[in-house]
């Protein structure tokens, strides 16, 4: 159980946790709560359904009688880590019988890199996935074989609300751990592979609600398959933070356990974990980048897949000097990231907290178009401001750009269709002149409607750099600035 509550301790200083996507998903939540009121309304219109992207957004909506919005959003995403950790245990236990030491190295995965992107949505129904494994493990220990596909059908749906990609995974693992227990009970591989299939079909439920008239299906583009130095640069991040070669070491290291293991013939790899993260990791390999416009699917797959690798661990009975020095050195390696995560948060959530001040600027229910300096992808000090102006949202009811608005997997959508295709994400992020297809800081300047925006809110770019002169400043912290677009002459007559 402490271990369970020091995986919240990384998030209990920041006020807001400093997850890049959050202050975005804040500002959807504001926009959810008061769908059709005050001036939200005259910015966003909300279609309410049901989509594989909910979790997080109901829960807060859910809280908030009781709370704030962003009191109930850190309530929500501090629990995540932690019950992403209770699952890891719960798994290990159901795998092995009893906890084993190595279980101790996958659990900093529950700040892995979608986690640290602010995927709320996605690492909640990642929790659920591995939580919903270790259930299965434990019915089919115990109960009648009927009865895992019966209970899986609303868990299953309930895991797809949270967010589609999490119901993909929990199919993929139940399947091959179930797999594993058939050909544990002596059929050969095919039957195996048969009888997994029929058991899990029954959890593509929800697929089938969708086929059957569900209008809100994912849309988006789909691409970059097979791009192997990219999956490797996926591999290398799955703990980035802030520290980059740190970070790098402390994957290494994770990779050199396994690799011991694999050597070891005092350690062996549990075939009910082993196949689903084989599983996993072959998914990994095929899966594109980008799918139905949703961002490194890929990458998405493989902190889980990491982790049922090294849960799969198993000491051989008898060797309790081994089992003590790894249950040490896993302990070790985890609250050093739990450390360094602290640190590397409590600093993220100060730049966010400094870029944010520029949201009190801005007069309530105005619209306002947001540019942010955005690092490459490769850049490993992101300093997280993708999407801080949904604080702006939350707080003063404005209309910005940086809102998703992707059929099938958000159910806002803007009402300024003039003001494309500067009203929704990606238009806010400029990315360096190198990465292809960005939004070009001088001509969105140049081009945006000023008839929907009356402000211009420039993040990572200092006072300034705004050349157009219709636009006057009214703010700056030397990073960022905040310009009026002033009336034309015409309007100033009126």
């Amino acid at each position: 159980m402490l271990v369970i509550l020091l995986g919240a301790v990384p998030l209990l200083w920041p006020a807001i946790p400093p997850l890049t996507d959050l202050p975005g998903h804040i500002g959807r939540f504001r926009i959810m709560a008061e769908a059709g009121q005050g001036p939200l309304a005259q910015h966003y219109r909300v279609d309410w359904a049901l989509i594989g992207n909910l979790g997080v957004d109901e829960l807060v909506l859910l809280l908030r009688p009781w709370l704030e919005l962003e009191a109930a959003t850190k309530l929500v995403v501090t629990t995540i880590p932690m019950l992403t950790i209770a699952a890891m245990l719960w798994l290990s236990r159901e795998a092995h019988g009893r906890l084993q030491p190595a279980a101790l190295f996958a659990l900093p995965l529950a700040y892995a890199a979608p986690f640290q992107f602010g995927f709320v949505n996605f690492s909640l129904s990642v929790a659920l996935a591995l939580a919903g494994l270790a259930l299965w493990l434990r019915l089919a220990r115990g109960a009648p074989a009927w009865v895992r596909p019966l209970a899986f059908v609303p868990i299953a749906a309930l895991v797809w609300l949270c967010h589609s990609f999490g119901w993909a995974m929990l199919g993929l693992f139940v399947a091959g751990a179930e797999w594993a227990l058939r050909r544990a009970a002596g059929q050969n591989w095919w039957r195996a592979a048969l009888g997994a299939v029929m058991m899990c079909a029954p959890m593509a439920l929800p697929v089938l609600i969708l086929m059957a008239g569900n209008a809100h299906m994912p849309a988006g583009g789909t691409g970059d398959w097979f791009d192997l130095p990219l999956k490797l640069f996926w591999a290398m991040s799955l703990l980035r933070e802030r520290w980059q070669l740190y970070d790098i070491l402390c994957v290494a290291a994770l990779f050199l356990l396994l690799a011991a293991a694999w050597r070891s013939r005092l350690v062996s790899f549990a075939p009910l974990l082993t196949v689903p993260a084989m599983l996993g990791a072959a998914a990994f390999l095929l899966l594109p980048t980008f799918y139905a416009g949703a961002s490194y699917v890929d990458a998405r797959l493989l902190p889980a897949t990491l982790a049922l690798a090294l849960l799969a661990l198993r000491v051989a009975p008898g060797e309790a000097h081994l089992a003590g020095r790894l249950a040490i050195a896993g302990l070790l390696f985890f609250v050093l990231r739990l450390a360094t995560s602290t640190a590397a948060l409590a600093l993220f959530a100060q730049g966010q907290a400094a870029a944010a001040r520029g949201a009190d600027v801005l007069p309530a229910g105005t619209a306002v178009l947001v540019l942010v300096d955005e690092p490459a992808a490769d850049n490993w000090n992101n300093p997280r401001l993708s999407h801080i102006a949904g604080l702006a949202i939350a707080r003063h009811r404005v209309f910005t750009n940086e809102q998703w608005a992707l059929a099938g997997q958000q159910i806002l959508h803007p009402r300024h269709p003039a003001a494309a295709p500067f009203d929704r994400d990606p238009s806010q992020l400029v990315y360096p002149a190198t990465v292809p297809g960005s939004t070009d800081f001088d001509q969105a300047l140049a081009t945006f409607d000023r008839a929907t925006f009356r402000y211009v809110w420039t993040i990572g770019f200092p006072v300034g750099r705004a050349h157009q002169p219709d636009l006057i400043p009214i703010w700056s912290d030397g990073r960022s600035a905040i310009y009026r677009v002033s009336a034309p002459p015409s309007d100033r007559r009126r």
